[in-house]
């Protein structure tokens, strides 16, 4: 056990490089998913939030891409604290918000963190994905996502706390806003302790990769290279619908059916779902038999199930208010049995998008082994995950109709698992 301690927490352990990049992901995208879970971004006018998002998710696609580029010339210390500025400005603009109604800062803080968004999560998967040893990268994955995610559960709890007399459909106050930066001021100062790949040293004494880095003309040659890649087009269908649908459950469902201090509540628990379900789909996939490929179809088959059964669930809550009115909104305390489906739904929302999520990386993780590919194959993920995201923020903001929103997105996460059952079976090796 002594010799296991020694091991698993030295500095330069691919164990606590893990947990320090969900660290900063906690105190920054952790804390923008509370934010944004609460539909409008805390603000009664939803349209301020979805123009934001829209600019910020039309940015992310681009440098989500780029971001691997950026990543491997010029490592994790600038690519990484650069990107978790952002985040601190975009909460602070809608502190700014609150107090001069003007859209027009908030748009740019959106369009400025959706750069810094994807020199972020380019690295984060790079880091993710080939730090870990190979047979445990499932394990990983559900380490960081657990770490994460209770981000969005403090954070969650956080407008739920400073709100919680606030029952009437206002905005957020300021001590909410403030609290977000805070911490994501924190997420940026721990970046700075991110070692680069050729420093951190696996258990059996071997490095992760031994990565030098790279050169801007290489770097853009490799991303071209990326939309040809027919691995990456595989990828493309699930990358597009991993985050489209969270315009639809944080707007018309948690923003829409319940208030203020209760949508706190259930943020809190959705992205503790996604705790649950990210441990869940990691034993999966690392421990559920011997053969890698076999776990890979095995995982692939849970999330369709689950997949299945969630999305159903949500049509049946979605037939209650074809019309897109929710009049009398649910509250936790006061609701009494009201409460109970729409809450399971909603939790089963972050139960789904994590092992979803958890299930991709894993496959990502599986292509290739250092963290100079894989911080490109993660770049090009999160950016088409962001072009999605812009796309649906825009036919929220359109007024499309709840149900076709729903039936898009059951639609989109169907038609990427046989494809990644395919890239497993072509690709996968035991």
């Amino acid at each position: 056990m002594d010799c296991w301690a020694r091991t698993q927490f030295r500095y330069n352990s691919p164990f606590v490089q893990v947990c320090l990049i969900g660290l900063v992901c906690f105190c920054c995208p952790g804390m923008f998913n509370a934010l944004s879970g609460m539909g409008g971004g805390g603000q009664v006018d939803h349209d301020v939030a979805n123009n934001a998002n829209t600019a910020l998710y039309t940015t992310f696609a681009i440098f989500g891409i780029l971001g691997g580029g950026f990543y491997n010339v010029f490592g994790p210390h600038i690519t990484l604290f650069g990107g978790c500025a952002t985040y601190v400005l975009y909460a602070g603009s809608f502190l700014y918000y609150n107090h001069y109604p003007h859209q027009t800062f908030s748009v740019f803080a959106g369009a400025l963190l959706g750069v810094g968004a994807g020199l972020l999560w380019a690295g984060q998967g790079a880091i993710m994905t080939s730090y870990p040893p190979t047979d445990r990268k499932g394990t990983y994955i559900s380490i960081f996502w657990g770490i994460f995610n209770m981000g969005g559960v403090i954070g969650g709890l956080i407008p739920f706390v400073l709100n919680y007399n606030r029952t009437s459909a206002v905005s957020v106050n300021d001590g909410t806003y403030i609290t977000f930066m805070c911490f994501m001021s924190v997420g940026a100062v721990i970046s700075l302790f991110i070692l680069p790949a050729g420093k951190v040293i696996r258990d059996d004494g071997t490095y992760a990769t031994k990565m030098s880095y790279s050169s801007p003309s290489v770097e853009l040659l490799e991303t071209f290279r990326l939309f040809t890649n027919w691995k990456m087009l595989l990828i493309t269908p699930a990358a597009w619908a991993s985050n489209f649908f969270y315009s639809y459950q944080f707007n018309n469902v948690n923003g829409l059916l319940f208030n203020l201090r209760t949508s706190g509540l259930n943020n809190a628990f959705y992205w503790g779902a996604q705790m649950l379900g990210s441990f869940g789909i990691g034993y999966v996939l690392d421990f559920s038999c011997s053969s890698r490929r076999r776990r890979g179809f095995i995982g692939i088959t849970l999330v369709t199930i689950t997949s299945i059964l969630v999305w159903g669930g949500g049509f049946a809550n979605q037939l209650r208010y074809t019309d897109g009115k929710w009049e009398d909104k649910i509250d936790f305390k006061d609701s009494g049995f009201r409460f109970a489906a729409p809450f399971v739904l909603y939790f089963s929302y972050g139960l789904l998008d994590a092992m979803f999520q958890s299930l991709v990386y894993w496959v990502i993780g599986s292509l290739a082994d250092d963290s100079e590919t894989l911080s490109r194959y993660s770049g090009f993920y999160k950016g088409v995950q962001s072009a999605g995201a812009a796309v649906a923020w825009q036919i929220d903001q359109k007024k499309t109709p709840l149900l076709s929103q729903l039936l898009i997105n059951w639609s989109l996460t169907t038609v990427s698992f046989p494809l990644l059952a395919v890239l497993v079976g072509a690709v996968v090796e035991d």
